[in-house]
C-alpha cells in the first residue's frame, strides 16, 4: 500500500494501519533528515526494523517525543541520541537496538523485547509510567483500577531486571528488582500480615538490595537503646550508671556515654559483663540482643549478595 507520506494527517492519524505501508521506514528516514518533525507520530504495528534515526550532521537528535510505537518493529534500528520521551513502545521489538544516551522517562514499557540490546547508558525514570499511575488512582480512591497498573508494574520492573541481569547491569538490575517488590507489596491488602511483612523488609533492607538500610538501622537501634538504659539506668558493679540531675552535666554525659557502650555490645552480643542491666533495662537487653543477632545476620547476607554480583 503506497502511502501519502507529504501529508500530516497520515503521519498522526492512528486509524491508519501502519504494518500495510510500504516503504514507512524509508521514509521517516527522509522525513527526519528534511528536518520535519515527528513528536505525537502514531506508529502502532510499524515495520522500522533497520531505520536509521541518528542526526549525522547534527548536534541535536531526532525527535519522536510522545510517539506511539505500540508493537513497532525496531529490530537492529538506530536511535542514538533520539528524543524518546513519553513515548509508547509497550509490546515493541527492540531486539539488538542501536541506541545511547537515551533517556525512557513518561515511556510504557510493557513487554517490551530487548534481546541483545545495549542497556549500559540509558537513563531510566526512577517510577515507571504504571506506577505512577497507580500511586495516583490509589490516592484518588480507585484501588481496582491502580492494582491493575501495579500489576503492569511489576510485570514490566521484572522484564527490566532480566535483561539487565543478561547484560550484566547487576547495579540496576537491583534497583528494578526492589521496585519489582514494592509493586508486588502495593498489590496486598494494605493491612494484611503479608504487607506489613514486606514493609519490614523493605525498612530493614530494601529487599536484599540495601545494605545501608541494615546499617542505619543498627545505628538508630543502638542509640535508642542507648537512651532507654540511661533513663531507666544500668549497674556496673555497685555504681548505678544513669540519668541523676543531682550529679551535673559531665557526671551525666560520662553515664550516657557508658549507656551508649553497654548498647553496642549488648546489640553484638558480645556481653563483657562490666555493665549489667537491671528492673526494666533487662526486657531492653534481650530485645536488643535478640535484634542485633538478626540483624547483624542479615548484613552478611545482604552485603555478601551485593559484593558477589
Amino acid at each position: 500500500m503506497a502511502a501519502p507520506y507529504v501529508e500530516e494527517a497520515f503521519w498522526q492519524d492512528a486509524a491508519v494501519d501502519k504494518r500495510r505501508v510500504d516503504g514507512l521506514g524509508a521514509a521517516l528516514e527522509l522525513r527526519a533528515r528534511n528536518g520535519q518533525p515527528m513528536a505525537d507520530f502514531q506508529l502502532k504495528n510499524a515495520e522500522l526494523a533497520g531505520i536509521d534515526l541518528v542526526n549525522h550532521g547534527g548536534h541535536a537528535g531526532f525527535s519522536l517525543r510522545d510517539a506511539d510505537l505500540y508493537r513497532a518493529n525496531l529490530h537492529c534500528a538506530d536511535l542514538r541520541d533520539c528524543n524518546l520521551l513519553g513515548i509508547l513502545l509497550d509490546g515493541a521489538r527492540l531486539d539488538n537496538i542501536i541506541w545511547d544516551r537515551q533517556l525512557l522517562r513518561d515511556c510504557n514499557l510493557l513487554g517490551i523485547l530487548l534481546d541483545g540490546a545495549r542497556l549500559d547508558n540509558i537513563i531510566w525514570d526512577r517510577q515507571l509510567l504504571q506506577e505512577r499511575k497507580g500511586r495516583e488512582q490509589l490516592r484518588g480512591g480507585d484501588t481496582a483500577a491502580a492494582i491493575q497498573l501495579f500489576q503492569e508494574a511489576e510485570e514490566t520492573y521484572r522484564n527490566l531486571r532480566l535483561h539487565l541481569e543478561q547484560a550484566g547491569l547487576f547495579e540496576q538490575a537491583g534497583l528494578f528488582f526492589h521496585r519489582e517488590m514494592v509493586m508486588r507489596r502495593l498489590q496486598m491488602p494494605r493491612y494484611s500480615g503479608r504487607h506489613l511483612l514486606s514493609w519490614v523488609v523493605d525498612l530493614f533492607s530494601g529487599y536484599g538490595e540495601k545494605p545501608l538500610n541494615v546499617v542505619l538501622f543498627s545505628l538508630s537501634l543502638i542509640g535508642i537503646c542507648g537512651l532507654l538504659y540511661f533513663l531507666v539506668g544500668v549497674q556496673q558493679g555497685d555504681l548505678r550508671l544513669g540519668l541523676a540531675l543531682e550529679r551535673g552535666l559531665w557526671a551525666n554525659l560520662a553515664d550516657l556515654l557508658d549507656c551508649f557502650y553497654f548498647s553496642v555490645v549488648t546489640f553484638t552480643t558480645l556481653g563483657y559483663g562490666d555493665i549489667t542491666p537491671q528492673g526494666l533495662a533487662r526486657p531492653i537487653a534481650a530485645f536488643e540482643a535478640f535484634v542485633g543477632s538478626f540483624t547483624m545476620a542479615l548484613f552478611v547476607v545482604v552485603f555478601v549478595k551485593k559484593m558477589t554480583r
